[in-house]
């Protein structure tokens, strides 16, 4: 039976409602535009499932709900339905930085009251939210007589796939999200053979053979691509997902603490939102801002200090091997001189930032060891002047960006928080790039556990106190928390540009158009693109690593790569060979007005334009794969009756990431609205537009 649409009356709800309390055991609710429809069924054992459709194709086959308590222990599996409520939400709100400046919030929601139907007589709620593109749905415990603190032992979330569905994925760990993208049938999923071909990884905290980790992106058959992931991950631990091959079913994993419980709790309390993100167009997966939605408000009164920003970062040379983090060895990087050189190079281009990594002493002693010590956040090394470089930055119009690696001593870091941030406002810093790499101290707690989760929120609202931005890396997966820390800006959360440098491993060039179908869904990533210097053995003759694109590509992934911060990534001396190159970044904006998905695939090819913030302009970027390809760019999206001067930066005829990397060529030429721009593309290449209106 039909309990909700947006076109049922008062009335007729109501009748609808009385009859299931008295005896029907299903519901049914769509999508506000009623493409998409939700099934709930319970059985006469009282077992719960959902299931849904899109377009009137399945996308997901019944599928059960429920949980393990380990305190009190019990398996809440089968429910009594006490009450059903729903209503219809549509309004806009305005994020103070995005792709967009106002986005719709639209949905149908639904809301069963439940009673485990055993001696315990528990009492959970589940939320549904259906909207045009997608599913959320949660789970609530209501504060009640019968349950106070409780713990879970797993929570039992299913999703049932129609088929042997093509898959992006990586392999489910609780500590480690720094894989390389995998395509393959669901059936084909063997997390621990990736793994331990990837021998930079440690497999140490896999979770087996058939588990993945969201956000995971699948396409059907037939067409329709679907996006699993989860939004508002606060005070819980992160999901993973475990593939039952012989039913294509998957189930929640939950990632345990240092003696296997999944989560400490008190009633009052909600779950994250589980998300089903559906399309038969690919680029609507990317446009969707369904997560967002699902997460509440800002929690910052004051936003007037939280900016986006082009920076540039003192830390590529270290990986390159002209310069070290520690000062020992002769070869130290962050030296008062050297530091001055980036700042100038900020000051020179118009770029807001420097990022100094191997600032502070512990570097000789922080990787391996795992002690609470190691860092103080706020001690230089002798040849660091922080007081002159501050002041030397300010003259510049430019800010020292802070780095705190943890080295996983995330105890340590919380007892230094105040002193560190009050260090940073005493030398002019308002952002802070933190760390997590290594073991995580309390020991036998994992990155992506339900301590580690309110550590990184207890750090961006820790933060926001001091008027500080954040961008983490090695943190949990993002979740769309970003709507409400807007100064926790960034996170890393997957294989960055850094990896490129990575003796056994590198970066496919297909891994940046899986990105954004994936990582990305959850936030933006501090993906750290604009390499200009691309064959690795600049500095060590003998290195064979590589960036496996082209230089344009560099360029385009500012645009395909969204972030708030975005790094000018190389040393400043290898973009003064291209300074015509580098106009682009200059121009680039770091803030929209508008964003439209032009094409994309997953795995293959992505082209997206965006409005700069507060302006007519507009710039585009497009990236392939391994496979050259030309590309048709329709300009529909501007102003009608209007003139823009497009400034083409465009892999050149033998441009090749292999072969000739480096080869560009710029074109200029007016464009209206309803011209196209057909565009070579070379092997893992790309291009940058900026469109500037007349």
């Amino acid at each position: 039976m039909q309990l909700y649409s947006p076109k049922a009356g008062i009335l007729t709800l109501l009748l609808l409602i009385g009859n299931l309390l008295t005896a029907q055991k299903s519901i049914t609710s769509f999508s506000p535009n009623h493409q998409i429809v939700l099934n709930i069924n319970i059985d006469s054992k009282g077992q719960l499932k959902y299931s849904s459709s899109f377009q009137g194709k399945p996308i997901i086959q019944a599928s059960s709900l429920g949980f393990v308590l380990a305190t009190p222990a019990i398996n809440l599996s089968r429910f009594q339905l006490v009450s059903v409520d729903s209503s219809l939400t549509d309004n806009t709100w305005k994020p103070i930085w995005g792709e967009e400046s106002a986005i719709r919030n639209h949905y149908a929601e639904l809301k069963l009251g439940l009673k485990e139907l055993g001696k315990s007589g528990i009492l959970l709620n589940i939320i549904f939210r259906v909207f045009d593109d997608g599913i959320g749905f949660r789970y609530e415990f209501p504060k009640q007589d019968g349950l106070n603190y409780f713990v879970v032992a797993e929570e039992n979330t299913h999703f049932g796939l129609t088929g042997n569905h093509e898959a992006f994925w990586i392999p489910g760990d609780y500590d480690s999200n720094e894989y390389a993208y995998t395509k393959s049938k669901l059936s084909e999923i063997d997390a621990i053979a990736v793994a331990k071909k990837e021998k930079d990884i440690a497999v140490s905290s896999l979770i087996g053979p058939s588990a993945v980790q969201t956000p995971l992106m699948l396409k059907q058959a037939n067409g329709i691509y679907l996006n699993i992931h989860e939004a508002a991950l606060i005070n819980y631990p992160a999901m993973n997902l475990v593939l039952d091959k012989s039913t294509m079913q998957f189930k929640s994993q939950l990632v345990p603490d240092a003696v296997g419980n999944k989560a400490y709790l008190q009633a009052p309390f909600h779950t994250p939102w589980r998300t089903i993100i559906v399309s038969n167009k690919a680029t609507n997966i990317l446009a969707s801002k369904l997560i967002l939605n699902l997460n509440e408000p800002s929690k910052i009164q004051d936003q007037s200090w939280i900016k986006p920003q082009k920076f540039v970062g003192m830390w590529w040379e270290m990986h390159t091997g002209k310069a070290t983090w520690q000062k020992e060895g002769g070869k130290h990087g962050a030296t008062t001189e050297r530091v001055k050189t980036y700042i100038d190079f900020a000051a020179a281009n118009g770029f807001d930032g420097v990022l100094v990594e191997g600032w502070n002493v512990g570097w000789e002693d922080w990787f391996g060891n795992w002690k609470e010590n190691v860092f103080d956040f706020v001690t230089p090394y002798a040849d660091y002047d922080v007081n002159a470089l501050a002041q030397y930055a300010q003259s510049k119009n430019v800010r020292i960006i802070m780095h705190h690696e943890t080295s996983g001593a995330a105890t340590n870091y919380e007892r230094y928080m105040d002193t560190a941030y009050r260090f940073m406002l005493d030398h002019g810093m308002n952002t802070v790039k933190t760390g997590y790499v290594g073991k995580i101290i309390p020991r036998g707690e994992h990155h992506d556990g339900q301590w580690m989760v309110n550590h990184y929120i207890r750090a961006a609202e820790k933060t926001a106190s001091y008027k500080i931005m954040i961008d983490a890396h090695e943190p949990v997966h993002p979740t769309g928390l970003h709507r409400t820390y807007p100064n926790w800006m960034a996170n890393e959360a997957a294989r960055g540009m850094e990896f490129n440098n990575a003796p056994t491993l590198g970066m496919s060039p297909d891994h940046t158009t899986i990105l954004p179908f994936t990582r990305l869904m959850g936030g933006p990533m501090d993906f750290t693109p604009g390499f200009f210097h691309l064959q690795l053995n600049q500095f060590v003759p003998e290195r064979k690593t590589r960036v496996r694109t082209t230089l344009c590509k560099q360029l385009a992934l500012y645009i395909t790569m969204y972030s708030p911060l975005q790094m000018v990534s190389d040393l400043p001396e290898n973009y003064q060979k291209y300074p015509d190159a580098l106009t682009f970044i200059k121009d680039l904006a770091v803030d929209w007005d508008q964003t439209k998905i032009l094409d994309a695939e997953p795995g293959d090819y992505i082209s997206i334009a965006r409005k700069a913030k507060g302006t007519n302009n507009w710039f585009l970027g497009a990236i392939t794969d391994e496979n050259s390809r030309t590309m048709d760019f329709k300009l529909d999206f501007l102003d009608a009756n209007s003139s823009y001067k497009a400034t083409i930066y465009k892999d050149a005829a033998n441009a090749d990431w292999e072969k000739n990397p480096e080869a560009y060529t710029i074109e200029e030429k007016i464009v209206q609205q309803n011209d196209v721009l057909k565009i070579y593309l070379a092997r893992s290449g790309g291009v940058a537009i900026s469109l500037k209106k007349l």
